[in-house]
């Protein structure tokens, strides 16, 4: 945990805030001193998570929103402006995993929902906050890929697609918005856990039947770690400091970048 006040004067907005990774990073920036805003789809968990900030002690507002609606993500970012002002950090994290499946087998619907969350979603986020910072001549951005959009595992043709996508319109912003003091970076996440996301990603590999992974989850488990060079999961907590890093002036040089945070998986 970092003691310093990097943040401090400065507004960050993170989306899938209710989530895991979207709590965590957003509890890192409240204790650098930032104020909160906080968009998820899920209200219910979304109060818990503003209740777990403001505990820190900074002001914190909350938006129920669904990312694959522009006007939706337009009207939430409008009403966090008003309330805390320019809108200097954003964490664009809001994501669906989606089926596990053989892409001959993968269901369409299900396809069609991951890339609008995953994809059509962060580019909605990322257009109505850019469009702001653009007229402030400053923003810090850091979008949630995945190692997924690095690799291309098998089985998750939706969302590694998606999480590809995201990789590219991490570049392509870098670049589109650099003339206005604007950075634009990525993380890719690989193996976090133990938790739900881990259990389950576990148990859907272990039952497509596919030459990849055992049908036996425990020995699913085994071949995953086993992939990782450094022979573990990563934790949660690790991811806040990446992201921390890429929002602040540490990073001051990099911008289109997306940043592993894997164990050693490239």
């Amino acid at each position: 945990m970092s003691s310093a006040q990097r943040f401090s004067g400065k507004t960050a907005l993170v989306t899938g805030a209710a989530g895991n990774i979207g709590l965590a990073v957003a509890k890192r920036l409240a204790q650098e001193g930032a104020q909160l805003v906080l968009l998820d789809l899920d209200g219910e968990k979304l109060e818990k998570s503003k209740g777990e900030i403001a505990a820190l002690g900074v002001k914190v507002e909350t938006a129920v929103c669904d990312v694959t609606n522009y006007g939706s993500v337009e009207a939430a970012v409008a009403k966090a402006e008003d309330t805390l002002g320019a809108i200097g950090l954003l964490f664009n994290n809001a994501g669906y995993q989606g089926a596990f499946a053989p892409i001959h087998e993968y269901p369409v619907d299900d396809f069609e929902r991951v890339v609008q969350i995953d994809l059509v979603g962060a580019f909605h986020v990322l257009r109505a906050v850019s469009r702001r910072m653009v007229k402030q001549k400053f923003g810090r951005i850091v979008n949630t890929a995945s190692m997924a959009g690095l690799q291309g595992p098998p089985n998750m043709g939706a969302y590694g697609s998606s999480k590809f996508g995201v990789v590219g319109l991490t570049q392509i912003a870098s670049k589109d918005l650099a003339p206005y003091n604007i950075r634009v970076n990525g993380i890719a996440p690989a193996l976090m856990g133990p938790g739900f996301m881990w259990d389950r990603q576990v148990e859907l590999q272990a039952k497509t039947g596919t030459q990849y992974f055992s049908a036996d989850p425990e020995e699913v488990k085994k071949q995953m770690i086993g992939s990782v060079p450094m022979r573990r999961l990563g934790d949660i907590e690790e991811i806040p400091g990446t992201v921390a890093f890429l929002l602040s002036d540490d990073s001051s040089y990099i911008t289109g970048v997306t940043l592993p945070i894997s164990g050693g998986i490239l």
